[in-house]
């Protein structure tokens, strides 16, 4: 197996103004503060760590406290042993998160069913234990300067083979553990150890305990930040919190197509091409978190009218209006998985009009027909979502990437000045007054 290069593990973890007076507060009252967590994981593989958590050993919760007097501290987690600190130093301003050792014990069934008591005592390898990965339970002693390597659950190893493996048998306890390995996998490329996935098919059952926000942050983090979300969503399957949270498109698996037009396969390895190419089409326009997901959430959804419609007729493939089929199992999906409405009802206008680019262009419909569409969904969204669908394919124009239908809307949205706005109506309430 090839090795991935960590570029950040010959490099010091960087350690800001704000953090480093932290540091210096905590280290003269007795404490060992560690960066812990994604910060850590990121600064190996190169990137600049971001929202650095810190954990600190070996002080009770009030010296704790007290020893960061010069600071503002907002005691939002103070039961659990976890402060927000706002610390400005060298001309900047930062809020850390601080928090002593968690030691957790399960009580009750799902994501919730926790009792949570901190124990400044507890030695970082056995912190590291409750973590999910070991990719993830990798520390940094930012009492040494950020030189020191804290990995007792081989974690640096697991980084550099791409491997997502849980740390220890409390990975059970909590089901939200599925979602983060599949949204984990579609932001990093990684794949899951075959124990670990045994482990998340195990927990199948408890998924339904899991809240539809936490939900909601886990799909929302593997669409929007997944370079190749269909991994993300391979990893959904395998477990079979696919099946058990997301039926809808469980249903597309097996769901043929015709060959002619789909020669990959059924409509589940479509959906996978195409939502991979939405997101490739996002990072090439640099858009923005919020366009990036209804993109590539409409990529996801945008055929799941099929198994309802799709029928063998005269030889052929068939799946007639299965755009507006797809409204209600797109409803039915986003409501359970806790989608804000406002995404739902733009994700349900890109399903019911994703082939109109196609339509419109073989008929070379009028400037009528084009002002119309464009009140019904923004055009240059509806193009990137139509140019996925086509590409995400293994006919000979998707392989060239070949897209003249898009190519013409997006010129004729130019011409009529709808490309950014709705076309404004030429009747309004003040021409009836008058």
């Amino acid at each position: 197996m090839s090795l991935l290069p960590l570029p950040g593990r010959g490099t010091p973890f960087p350690v800001r103004a704000p953090l480093a007076a932290l540091v210096a507060a905590i280290v003269p009252a007795g404490g060992r503060p560690l960066a812990v967590g994604g910060a850590v994981r990121d600064h190996l593989r190169g990137l600049p760590p971001k929202d650095v958590d810190v954990e600190v050993y070996g002080l009770p919760l009030a010296a704790l406290e007290s020893a960061r007097t010069p600071f503002s501290v907002h005691a939002v987690g103070r039961a659990f042993g976890v402060l927000k600190v706002d610390v400005a130093a060298g001309g900047e301003r930062d809020t850390l998160d601080v928090a002593l050792p968690p030691r957790e014990s399960k009580h009750g069934q799902g994501h919730r069913g926790f009792v949570v008591e901190s124990d400044p005592n507890m030695s970082p390898a056995d912190a590291a234990l409750r973590r999910d990965f070991t990719v993830n339970a990798i520390a940094v002693d930012l009492g040494a300067g950020g030189n020191t390597i804290v990995d007792p659950c081989g974690g640096i190893a697991d980084l550099e083979a791409g491997v997502l493996r849980h740390v220890s048998p409390a990975f059970d306890e909590d089901p939200l553990r599925v979602l983060r390995a599949a949204q984990f996998a579609a932001r990093f490329s990684f794949h899951v150890a075959e124990e670990t996935l045994e482990r998340c098919r195990a927990l199948e059952g408890e998924l339904a305990t899991l809240p539809k926000e936490r939900i909601w942050a886990e799909l929302e983090k593997l669409l929007v930040r997944g370079v190749w979300p269909s991994a993300g969503l391979a990893v959904l399957k395998e477990t079979h919190a696919l099946r058990a949270l997301f039926p809808e498109v469980q249903a597309l698996i097996g769901c043929a197509q015709e060959p002619e037009w789909h020669p990959e396969g059924d409509v589940w390895v479509h959906t996978l091409l195409v939502v991979d190419e939405a997101a490739r089409l996002a990072r090439q326009d640099a858009l923005d978190d919020g366009e990036t997901l209804r993109l590539v959430l409409g990529a996801l959804c945008h055929d799941l009218g099929k198994p309802a419609t799709t029928e063998h007729d005269d030889g052929r493939i068939r799946s007639k209006d299965h755009e507006a089929q797809g409204e209600p199992p797109t409803r039915a999906l986003l409501a359970r998985a806790g989608a804000p409405n406002d995404v739902t009802d733009d994700v349900v206008a890109l399903v019911r009009e994703h082939l109109k680019p196609f339509h419109l262009f073989k008929e070379q419909a009028s400037d009528a027909a084009v002002r119309r569409l464009a009140l019904r969904v923004p055009l240059p969204r509806l193009v990137r979502l139509a140019r996925a669908d086509h590409l995400g394919r293994t006919t000979t124009d998707a392989l060239a990437k070949d897209d003249p239908a898009g190519d013409w809307l997006l010129h004729k949205a130019a011409e009529l000045a709808v490309a950014d706005r709705a076309p404004k109506p030429i009747l309004l309430g003040r021409h009836l007054l008058a």
